[in-house]
């Protein structure tokens, strides 16, 4: 058993070693780095990401990076492509192969198939004197000298170092690419990331549309509020033009001031210039805006005309934040 601080100590030591590993790739990124990123971006094709063992499963990640920022990509065991996904392999793709040693046999045996079937190869390989590098196009070198395992065996540097090469790719890419945040919406329609970046005011805001003049009565002003559950009512000119805004907490400041409310109308408790929003923003920047002016609810507009009210409880309920 070891204590305590002997645990703390393997932790740190594990993560310093990691770090260091990463910092040191900044000296691998050559010519052979560009040049890959400049073919990826030119192929018809897609990129087969592969390897096998604990490389394998970082494979994984870097087509899920990849395909989340614009480059179309599938993953392929190597071990299952010599028994038949071989075939996943079209002539415009290229293959990107991971593998610490480059010289398992699984490799050795895939390599060949490969460079037979006419496409390109990466490798992105720690050992660049391997077979893997040697058959390879292109080397993406992520070459550690030693493990965090503390018996030098256990894959921990060498898969962090494939994972940074591999995001470093994917984010080269997407700049080559152009791939801006509208398109990273198109692909993460789901979760709170997605909704942030393509829900929009006009989208969720309540259907409700609470309106008084600005002559209407105290009355009239409790009534629509209430009436609409929104705290808030807009003062409006014609029913098209916004004059100001009447929340619930305007009616509380004025029943705690000592004067006749009988004599009052919309027009003497109202708050001129109100904070508004285009239908066609996006939510999360009426939430920006209200967290910002610590409100809870902002005016709608559509081409300068009032349609509606966004309340802070809209956002939350569609999980946007």
């Amino acid at each position: 058993m070891i204590d305590d601080n002997q645990i703390k100590q393997l932790a740190i030591n594990t993560i310093l070693t990691e770090a260091d590993a990463v910092r040191k790739l900044a000296e691998f990124v050559d010519n052979d780095f560009v040049n890959a990123v400049k073919f990826i971006s030119c192929i018809k094709g897609r990129v087969i990401v592969t390897g096998i063992g604990k490389s394998a499963n970082i494979a994984a990640k870097v087509v899920a990076s990849l395909n989340s920022t614009g480059t179309p990509s599938i993953f392929m065991h190597a071990a299952d492509a010599i028994h038949g996904d071989l075939g996943i392999i079209q002539p415009d793709d290229v293959v990107i192969c991971l593998s610490k040693s480059g010289n398992t046999a699984e490799i050795k045996l895939l390599i060949p198939l490969i460079r037979k079937m006419g496409n390109k190869i990466i490798a992105l390989v720690s050992n660049t004197g391997s077979y893997l590098a040697q058959q390879a196009d292109f080397i993406l070198r992520a070459t550690v000298t030693e493990e965090a395992c503390p018996n030098n065996l256990a894959p921990t540097s060498s898969t962090t170092a494939q994972l940074v090469i591999g995001d470093a790719l994917a984010i080269c890419l997407l700049k080559m690419r152009g791939f801006s945040s509208a398109d990273f919406a198109r692909v993460h329609p789901g979760g709170s990331l997605g909704k942030r970046l393509y829900t929009r005011v006009g989208d969720i805001m309540s259907k409700a549309r609470p309106h008084v003049k600005t002559t209407d009565t105290i009355r009239d002003v409790i009534i629509e509020i209430s009436s609409n559950y929104l705290g808030c009512t807009a003062v409006v000119d014609d029913f098209v033009k916004i004059t100001g805004i009447i929340t619930d907490g305007d009616l509380r400041r004025m029943l705690q001031r000592e004067i006749d409310t009988k004599m009052l109308s919309a027009k003497d408790i109202m708050s001129l210039n109100p904070k508004t929003i285009e239908s066609t923003e996006l939510a999360i920047k009426a939430f920006a805006t209200m967290e910002k002016n610590k409100i809870t609810q902002l005016l709608v507009t559509h081409e300068d005309k009032y349609v509606g009210v966004i309340h802070v409880h809209d956002i939350l309920r569609e999980g946007i934040v």
